[in-house]
């Protein structure tokens, strides 16, 4: 068990500072910080962390335990209570909860809270995850390169892509040194 871990146990009095849950307790590191810390990680239940880190698997049965985690006296939960409540949608308790400036600019710094724009063009693997230019990509398949003498092989990792901005279908990589467009149907997205 790490030190902040211990900590982080003895803060929450050895449950989930989300659920209240008492078994099955991770260490999750709110982002932009990616360093374990008492002031930047809270204790969460690892149903809940896999949740977070996967929105499309959100179940808002897992969360009733927000109505209470967005009064912790503890910043970190607090902003993981105010992501997770703008991510379901639950406007009644966000508009109670109150955040100062500061709080509220890391609590938006993953983007959650802000208005979905239908026009927006957001790019998506073949499993349906979000792409965001840097990222890295597998091809699920072979694909013949137009105007080039190879094919791009099935399994072929694609690093630091680039979205093409006007269009949600392709993204931009570099792949046997060669820079080409790759339809976002044939890529999955790598950790």
């Amino acid at each position: 068990m790490s030190v902040i871990e211990k900590k982080l146990k003895d803060r929450s009095g050895s449950v989930c500072e989300i659920s209240g849950a008492e078994h099955d307790l991770v260490v999750y590191t709110l982002p932009p910080h990616t360093a374990e810390s008492l002031e930047h990680s809270v204790l969460v239940a690892k149903h809940l962390k896999d949740q977070i880190e996967n929105p499309e698997t959100m179940n808002e049965n897992d969360w009733r335990g927000l109505s209470e985690s967005m009064w912790n006296e503890h910043l970190p939960v607090q902003i993981l209570s105010w992501r997770m409540l703008a991510r379901l949608k639950n406007n009644d308790l966000l508009d109670m909860m109150y955040l100062d400036e500061e709080a509220l600019e890391w609590a938006k710094a993953t983007g959650e809270g802000e208005e979905e724009d239908e026009n927006k063009i957001v790019h998506k693997d073949s499993n349906g995850v979000v792409l965001q230019d840097g990222d890295s990509v597998v091809l699920i398949k072979d694909l013949d390169v137009k105007g080039a003498t190879f094919t791009a092989k099935r399994g072929a990792a694609v690093h630091n892509i680039k979205l093409v901005w006007d269009d949600a279908n392709l993204i931009e990589g570099r792949v046997e040194n060669q820079s080409i467009y790759i339809l976002t149907q044939y890529v999955k997205k790598t950790k």
